[in-house]
């Protein structure tokens, strides 16, 4: 029996000098998002990464 599918709805963001907020990637299981932040944040970079969950945006709003 495979295993249960993770769901996507991660997003790696990132923090820019100027305090701008960037999704990086988004569609991503959790594990896979940290992951991702672990890399970027290895190479040195100023900028700050975190992972958030993903809200379903539907409405516009």
């Amino acid at each position: 029996m495979p295993a249960p599918s993770q769901p996507r709805n991660w997003c790696l963001v990132r923090l820019d000098d100027h305090g701008n907020q960037f999704v990086v990637r988004a569609d991503l299981t959790q594990a896979a998002a940290e992951a991702l932040a672990r890399q970027f944040e290895a190479h040195g970079h100023k900028q700050s990464y975190w992972v958030r969950q993903q809200h379903d945006n539907k409405d516009g709003a």
